[in-house]
């Protein structure tokens, strides 16, 4: 093989492992945004936050979604969702009116409202790519 012939393979597999990194990388489910309108709402998104407004009624699911980006949850009322996770686990989120938490990504899972009143947060997530 030619010294161009080896450069240029070379060049070719390293551009084909950046672009299958940059898939795995990727989620496989969708943003929730995208994946549920009906239950999120852009408030604000710019260079350096989105926020969004989230409602789920009782009994209401949310379907599997990723959040790939921090952010900063504020719960309006009290509300009791069941989380499960891309693994199949489940856990139980009782949320307090006034509570603050602080999410890292990334988290894959769906939510179901298990309680008796709307579950009412604002989530601002930070674009953490910007100074």
């Amino acid at each position: 093989m030619t010294p161009w012939k080896a450069l240029f393979a070379g060049a070719a597999l390293g551009s084909l492992a950046t672009a299958m990194v940059g898939m795995a990388a990727a989620p496989a489910t969708p943003d929730p945004v995208l994946q549920s309108p009906q239950i999120y709402t852009v408030k604000l998104e710019n260079d350096r936050v989105r926020v969004l407004e989230y409602r789920l009624k009782p009994g209401q699911k949310e379907p599997m979604h990723t959040h790939s980006r921090e952010r900063v949850l504020y719960d309006f009322g009290d509300a009791t969702l069941r989380l499960t996770m891309a693994d199949g686990t489940t856990t139980t989120h009782v949320g307090k009116a006034g509570e603050v938490t602080f999410g890292t990504p990334p988290i894959t899972h769906s939510a179901e409202n298990i309680g008796s009143t709307d579950a009412h947060y604002l989530a601002i997530e930070l674009k953490n790519d910007k100074p």
